[in-house]
């Protein structure tokens, strides 16, 4: 795991120019680095690789748009080796950087050659650049805020008291784009919020949110909130900042700060998030399995897919489960 220390021992004073570099996954066939360059102290990401890979890669870069603070690279290193470079350009983005190429390089290590590494690292620097564009300067929209809220609300007040922090932090992989919000050792977590007083419905996104297949069992939390600037509620911030308090752990609290950005949430931002102020009006859970109303990708008929639907909250009532049970669910002591 990366981490500002790793940094700062490579921005440590050298004699005259040149950079200072680590190997990440050295177990990786790739040969991938962080690098930092003296006197001007550039971070960057580096991926060495040869002609082959370079001429495979080089219609991706074709008309690459531009990011604020980061920049990537191609060029040549040598006879028949060349560098793909991801440097950070301005201080501002610091906080975003490390955890953009930490992931880079997790993706990149166990892909099969050179060509297919460069172009996998290519392709998730797109992505990173894709999620800063729909952040932009304004932040998270207000129902990408709200979601960050419930899951967060939930990692604090569900999946941490159960498991060990390293656990219970890792266990947050909605900001990485799985099915569910909270793949756990012995279940999964889908969580929902809303701002209606009295939710009628609960709205699934596709039909993999809710297909138990491979897991012990599958929670659906969906939060009501109340939502308004000002008054006695808790901020996005207060929220995070509570967390941050309570992660003693530091490989939970540095794996919480890479998720956070992955979430969308930038340092940077902090300021838009002071409001709105959230109170939390009630919270429904349910177990989803047998005769539990959804649509799973198996059911599906060929060539139908990507489908989102309504669930009616009265038909759920027999699926309900208490905080208690969710708890022994959580810990795997349901017996």
């Amino acid at each position: 795991m990366i981490d500002e220390n790793v940094w700062q021992e490579l921005e440590a004073p050298q004699v005259g120019r040149g950079r200072s570099t680590r190997r990440l996954h050295p177990e990786s066939p790739h040969d991938i680095h962080l690098s930092v360059s003296h006197p001007g102290l550039r971070r960057t990401l580096l991926l060495r690789t040869d002609a082959r890979a370079a001429d495979a890669v080089r219609p991706l870069l074709t008309d690459l748009p531009q990011t604020n603070g980061l920049h990537l690279s191609f060029s040549s290193a040598g006879p028949r080796a060349f560098e793909l470079q991801v440097s950070l350009t301005t201080n501002e983005l610091r906080e975003v950087f490390t955890p953009l190429v930490e992931d880079i390089a997790r993706v990149v290590k166990d892909t099969e050659n050179g060509t297919t590494a460069v172009e996998a690292a290519v392709r998730r620097f797109l992505h990173w650049q894709q999620l800063m564009r729909t952040v932009g300067s304004g932040g998270l929209q207000p129902a990408a805020r709200r979601g960050l809220f419930g899951e967060l609300h939930v990692l604090r007040a569900s999946v941490l008291p159960s498991l060990p922090q390293a656990t219970a932090v890792s266990s947050w992989t909605g900001p990485e784009g799985t099915n569910q919000d909270f793949q756990l050792p012995n279940a999964a977590i889908e969580v929902k919020a809303t701002t209606v007083k009295n939710p009628r419905s609960v709205r699934i996104t596709n039909e993999r949110q809710l297909d138990d297949t491979g897991v012990a069992h599958l929670l659906l939390a969906l939060l009501s909130l109340d939502e308004r600037r000002g008054g006695s509620g808790e901020s996005l911030n207060s929220l995070v900042d509570s967390l941050r308090a309570a992660l003693v752990n530091p490989a939970a609290r540095t794996r919480f700060e890479n998720l956070l950005v992955h979430a969308g949430y930038f340092p940077h931002h902090w300021e838009l998030y002071e409001e709105p102020r959230y109170t939390l009006r009630r919270v429904d859970l349910w177990k989803v399995g047998d005769g539990f109303p959804r649509i799973v990708e198996t059911a599906l008929p060929d060539g139908v897919g990507n489908c989102s639907y309504d669930i009616s909250v009265s038909a759920l009532e027999q699926h309900r489960v208490t905080t208690d049970e969710v708890a022994r669910l959580i810990r795997g002591t349901d017996g």
